[in-house]
């Protein structure tokens, strides 16, 4: 029942606006919704939990999306919650929400903000939620009424949705002026989750920088004196797939109310970065930096751009914190990509206009510790690794700039440009490929060569480039394996429940045991209690029709906890004969969802008969444990500050993502190997124990990741009972984990274990790929049998060096092919590394032993060319030679010999009919070589290309005395010679 507080509301005048420090602010905030029974939840990090759609946590919603879903697992702490509080840390920068290029440009846009928001899950509704919102803004923090203005949903006729009209009494209930209540349409007042999903009208809360004056036009209307503070969200809708409205079974509200926003206004601020959330940090920038303090200023006033640099490392320095704190790191691709950019923008702020040295972006992490460690005590867990991570990238960067510069420059003396040049502007662009290679390989900032190129007075082809852009922003999503189909809706959920239908019983799942070293899994009956066809709950499927089937009980395992969901079938009483096999099985609420494609008539209160792919899960069970032990070895080699980052279980192998400094070692992957397969050689008994969750939270060496857990949860140890952990009766280091996959029950069954792959996926963020028994053996295998191979390659190139070009391009190439088998084959990752390191040193012996045959061969084929042409200055001929890089370094010898020479060489390659050709010209010449080059190969069907000075192509033909004929005849055209 809607709880009304009533509060006689008196006017707070101007005189009794009170200043408060962040720190105050956010801590009002939450004591204020505390005392009104709100429990304080932490923040999420800002690395959505399961969610694709984001790149960042953007709002304080998103880790309760779940809840007003309904999707949520009532056996999580969370599904208890009707009364909530917090403060999120949220990061718009990409995506829909992106911030990141006003950052630094005006005084109030971040990347990073904090989200002050309060909910209520089904508890109270619009009145106690306006209530509350007005008190703590007039009474608690003295904000003047006569500053606030409200707007509300007036309504939208084309969508059928009528004005707010209950919200707006309560306004004028509370003591709003009529002149200070605004209608809006959708746009402004009517606030959806998605294309999908639960939504409704919402009321938003506005304040007056100025005052004194009437302001109601003001109202959103982007002035920046008149602010939006805090938006009250009322979820009374769902938004269905065809954009129709359903009222929702249960009413939430939903507020939030940025942080730095409301201390700016509670401060008596212009700026967010007048006030001291950024103050500290702009004063410790000053301090390392070699130019004016802080000034606040914008546009033409801020000359040489010093406050936007200001701004932006203010801003950069502590979304960079917050986000690799939580496990974000720059990288190459989604949220990685985007930290990425704001890192080197940082960066160059950095070093261009504030004039920091390398190294002080990094210097400032204490200073933002400071700030919000408290609140968000990761930062002070993670401060050294965030430091340490920003300085590698920094390095990498500034690395890269330089680099990237000296490629344009390069790029720049190929196309002769001189620089000072005027006469260079008019129709001539520089390549859009090498400033799009700059971009994506190098992280080279797109402004920054547009700046190069303006100031050497060379244009760039934007329209190109936009292409190029455009083409790589098309977000390509990978195939999921869960069709949004068997997925319940919220309305659906809610309709399960309020028919009394109870969640799935899973024990069943874990109902497997040991007979005779074979796992026996138990026989499985269940009753149709739903079937859900994509849309709503319905009572029965015909053949040939997808739909969701909820059962009373099941022994299948749904997807979650990064293990595969099981893969079976069931079979209908009376119907045995006809499998209905199950193609993905998915947790909704509590109900397990089968997926199904019927063969045949299925209706509510069918018996079924479950069948599990038993050696599916089997294998699942295998690799599931494996990860586990696999975790605690990586601990136990590197030490105890390796963080999970994700995993994922199939049947055929394992992936763990996992925090650390670089990329692991030979001598570490073995050892992690090692540590590994003792425990599984010991066959060491797995012990699983549902707990209540802040029981098993006390367990010593407890390894968790950043998930919702339920109540109580499901601990799992190796070769320890859970008992005698939570009894703390054991000093033993051992794998402890809290998790809900399906596990071995001793760990023999794993057999072996080989880590195939390990890379850095971002600066601090490694991913092993690891395979088991049969697939292990056979990766050893594949080992060995590479080992011999390199072995052999080694001892015929330590013999005697070749004597024929044909035998060292043979053995060269031969050193390729098995690399290429090395890099490709699952071998040990250790041994990949070595055999890698040997194939390296031999590719190089063999590449010099070509290198020396070429260069003679092409000094023999060069001198002959002398002795027949002498000095001409036109010179097309054919050599003998299987090789393009003979025919090459004979055309540059013979252009050395003689500098005014134009030289062409075709080389007829008669066995394949293939023809090589290869060309330079002298300085200043009026025939390009890549002109040449491509007029004579596409005389012989094929193509060519080059500089102005060098070219190069290939062609095909029977006979090629009629193109010398053409290519001498287009040279002496071209050249008047």
């Amino acid at each position: 029942m809607l709880r009304v507080l009533v509060w006689r509301l008196r006017p707070v005048s101007a005189g009794s606006f009170r200043s408060f420090s962040g720190l105050q602010v956010r801590a009002r905030f939450l004591d204020f919704f505390q005392n009104h029974d709100h429990v304080l939840v932490p923040s999420s990090p800002v690395r959505p939990r399961g969610d694709p759609s984001l790149l960042f946590v953007n709002a304080g919603m998103n880790q309760f999306k779940p809840v007003l879903q309904g999707t949520v697992d009532p056996r999580s702490p969370v599904s208890r919650l009707r009364r909530v509080v917090n403060s999120q840390k949220c990061v718009r920068a990409g995506g829909k929400h992106n911030d990141l290029e006003d950052v630094g440009r005006d005084l109030n846009h971040h990347t990073f903000f904090e989200m002050l928001g309060s909910w209520s899950f089904g508890d109270y509704f619009k009145e106690e939620a306006c209530r509350m919102a007005w008190s703590l803004l007039t009474e608690h923090y003295g904000i003047p009424a006569d500053r606030l203005y409200v707007s509300y949903f007036g309504g939208e006729e084309v969508a059928g949705l009528p004005a707010d009209e209950e919200t707006r009494q309560i306004w004028l209930e509370i003591g709003v002026p009529p002149q200070r209540l605004l209608p809006f349409g959708l746009k402004e007042n009517f606030w959806e989750m998605g294309d999908v999903g639960p939504c409704g009208p919402c009321t938003e809360i506005h304040y007056d920088q100025l005052g004194g004056r009437p302001a109601s036009h003001l109202v959103n209307g982007d002035d920046p004196d008149l602010v939006e503070l805090w938006n009250l969200v009322f979820m009374q809708y769902n938004r269905e797939a065809d954009s129709s409205l359903r009222l929702l079974p249960r009413l939430s509200v939903d507020t939030g109310m940025g942080l730095e926003r409301l201390v700016s206004v509670l401060q008596g601020k212009r700026s967010n970065y007048d006030t001291d959330l950024f103050t500290p940090l702009l004063e410790a920038i000053h301090q390392r930096s070699g130019v004016r303090p802080y000034g606040g200023r914008t546009g033409a006033a801020d000359e040489g751009r010093v406050d936007m640099a200001y701004r932006v490392v203010a801003d950069h320095v502590r979304t960079l914190s917050v986000c690799i704190a939580d496990g974000v790191h720059p990288g190459m691709s989604g949220a990685e990509l985007v930290l990425r950019r704001i890192l080197r923008r940082a960066v160059r702020f950095c070093a261009e206009v504030l004039q920091l040295p390398p190294g002080a972006l990094a210097d400032l992490v204490p200073t933002v510790t400071h700030s919000l460690g408290d609140v968000y005590p990761e930062l002070h867990r993670e401060a050294d690794r965030v430091a340490d991570i920003i300085n590698e990238n920094e390095a990498h960067f500034l690395s890269s700039l330089q680099r990237g510069s000296r490629l344009i420059l390069r790029t720049l003396r190929n196309m002769d440009y001189k620089d000072g040049s005027t006469d260079y502007k008019d129709g001539v662009f520089f390549p859009t490929s090498v400033v799009w290679s700059l971009h994506r390989d190098l992280g080279f900032p797109l402004d920054l060569v547009d700046l190069i190129l303006e100031e050497k007075g060379v244009q760039l082809d934007r329209q190109e480039l936009d292409r190029l852009v455009s083409e790589n922003q098309k977000v390509v999503s990978e195939d999921q394996d869960q069709d949004p189909s068997v997925s319940l809706d919220v309305l659906s959920l809610a309709e399960l429940q309020r028919l009394g239908v109870p969640p799935t019983a899973e024990d069943r799942k874990y109902g497997y045991r040991l007979d005779q070293d074979r796992y026996v899994f138990p026989e499985c009956r269940a009753v149709v209690l739903a079937l859900y066809d994509g849309r709503s709950l319905v009572s029965e499927v015909k053949g040939g029709q997808r739909c969701g089937v909820v059962l009373d009980q099941t022994c299948f395992y749904a997807e979650q906890g990064g293990q595969s969901h099981d893969r079976g079938y069931l079979t209908r009483d009376g119907l045995q004969e006809v499998p209905f096999p199950v193609e993905a099985v998915v947790l909704a609420g509590g109900y397990v969802v089968h997926q199904v494609t019927a063969p045949d008539t299925l209706k509510t209160g069918d018996q079924v008969q479950l069948h599990l792919d038993q050696v599916f899960r089997f294998s699942c069970m295998v690799k599931h444990t494996a990860t586990h032990i696999l975790n605690f070895a990586l601990r136990t080699v590197l030490g105890p500050a390796v963080q999970q980052r994700g995993s994922h279980v199939s049947a055929d192998r394992l992936r763990f993502d996992f925090s650390v400094k670089g990329s692991l070692s030979v001598s570490q992957l073995q050892q992690v190997e090692s540590c590994v397969n003792r425990v599984v050689s010991a066959n060491q008994p797995v012990y699983s124990q549902e707990v209540p969750l802040q029981t098993a939270r006390s367990i010593a060496g407890l390894r968790t990741v950043d998930e919702v857990y339920p109540d109580p949860v499901r601990v799992v140890s190796v070769a320890v009972p859970v008992s005698e952990l939570l009894e703390d009766r054991t000093g033993t280091e051992t794998s402890v984990e809290l998790c809900c996959g399906t596990h071995l029950l001793q760990t023999g069954a794993i057999e072996d274990l080989v880590i195939v792959s390990e890379r850095q996926l971002v600066r601090g963020i490694s991913r092993v790929v690891a395979v088991t028994g049969r697939d292990a053996t056979r990766a050893r295998e594949a080992g060995q049998l590479l080992e011999q191979e390199v072995e052999s390659l080694a001892v015929r190139i330590a013999g005697s060096a070749p004597s024929c070009l044909d035998s060292a391009h043979s053995l060269a190439k031969e050193v390729g092919v098995v690399s290429d088998a090395v890099d490709n084959t699952a071998v040990p990752q250790w041994q990949r590394r070595e055999l890698q390191n040997r194939l390296k040193t031999l590719q190089r012996t063999s590449n010099t032993a070509v290198r020396k045959l070429e260069n003679r061969e092409a000094a023999a084929r060069a001198q002959s060319l002398l002795e027949k042409h002498g000095e001409k200055l036109l010179v097309v001929d054919s050599v003998e030679t299987e090789s393009e890089s003979v025919v090459m370094k004979t055309v540059n010898q013979l252009s050395s010999a003689s500098p005014r020479s134009h030289v062409m060489l075709l080389a007829h390659q008669r066995h394949s009919g293939k023809v090589l050709c290869a060309c330079q010209v002298s300085k200043g010449s009026s025939l390009l070589a890549s002109d040449w080059a491509v007029a004579v190969c596409r005389r012989l069907g094929g193509g060519g290309g080059g500089s102005a000075l060098v070219a190069r192509g290939t062609g095909s033909s029977n006979d090629i005395t009629e193109a010398l004929k053409w290519a001498e005849e287009f040279a002496r055209q071209k050249t008047g010679r």
